[in-house]
């Protein structure tokens, strides 16, 4: 990795910032660093799409896999007929991808530069902050594969409303930035969260609207009110159906659940950089 000459005023272990220092601390650091984030993104997507032989291709190809497993495991298999289902899942697959694989990459994202760390002072934030904005970067590729399907199969579904698509994303990056944060500072003390994460994580899939409509939750929490709770708690119920709204249906989305989950996953971005910087000082030690 290049050495840059930008310097961090050096941060006594015996202070305690206050949390609200600690956040503008950090936000210092990601924008004066943004150059080192810029050289890790372009580093990750370089990594990944020279360890495959069709590289960041799969981006692409990918989802439309995932989709048509689906497909064939609902529509051949279940044999439940649901109008235009290869594009009403994609909506929901290609989302997720970005949300699962910037978790996974920022999972280990602290712990793979033990080295780096250890021989160079720099604010550690930047590594979950990359992992987020490369996976950013791969769901742009992902909706290649998007205008695709909508051109050659789903044409009577383009709508005005696919505009919109930057602006539910931006709700996403800011949820999944905040949960990146708290698995990476996490990750450094409990090195087993990359073996349960996945099985959470598939869980949380499966609890989310992806596979069915939001008309079905209904029936499924009178029959399980627990599950019922969980529904209205996953961000990724408004997630799910906001990009849903704007690709499949050609509607707007719900505003004020968007702006709700808008207000609670900027309030866990604040915690989460906060319980970031507030152990930041001890990853040397553990790592």
């Amino acid at each position: 990795m290049a050495v840059t000459h930008e310097t961090t005023p050096f941060r006594s272990s015996a202070l305690r910032p206050g949390p609200t220092a600690l956040v503008i601390e950090a936000i210092r650091e990601s924008w004066s660093r943004r150059r080192l984030i810029r050289y890790l993104v372009q580093a990750d997507l370089k990594k990944k799409g020279a360890d495959t032989l069709l590289g960041n291709l799969w981006w692409i190809l990918d989802p439309l896999l995932q989709m048509l497993v689906y497909v064939v495991l609902v529509l051949v298999i279940f044999q439940r007929q649901i109008e235009d289902y290869p594009l009403f899942i994609f909506a929901a697959i290609l989302p997720w991808k970005w949300f699962t694989s910037s978790v996974g990459d920022a999972i280990v994202s602290v712990t793979s530069q033990e080295r780096l760390i250890k021989q160079i002072h720099f604010p550690k934030i930047v590594l979950p902050f990359a992992s987020t904005v490369a996976g950013l970067v791969n769901f742009g590729f992902g909706l290649i594969g998007l205008a695709g399907l909508l051109v050659i199969l789903f044409a009577h579904r383009i709508s005005p409303t696919l505009l919109l698509i930057p602006v539910v994303a931006a709700v996403q990056f800011v949820f999944t930035l905040g949960v990146t944060f708290l698995v990476a500072a996490t990750n450094v003390f409990y090195r087993d969260l990359g073996n349960v994460s996945r099985h959470v994580l598939r869980l949380w899939f499966y609890l989310s609207p992806a596979l069915y409509s939001i008309d079905q939750i209904g029936h499924i929490s009178s029959q399980a009110p627990i599950l019922g709770t969980l529904f209205g708690l996953n961000p990724f119920t408004v997630l799910f159906e906001a990009y849903r709204s704007i690709i499949y249906a050609g509607t707007t989305p719900a505003w004020s659940q968007l702006g709700v989950l808008t207000l609670v996953s900027i309030i866990l971005l604040a915690v989460a950089t906060w319980l970031f910087k507030r152990v930041e000082p001890a990853f040397a030690k553990i790592l």
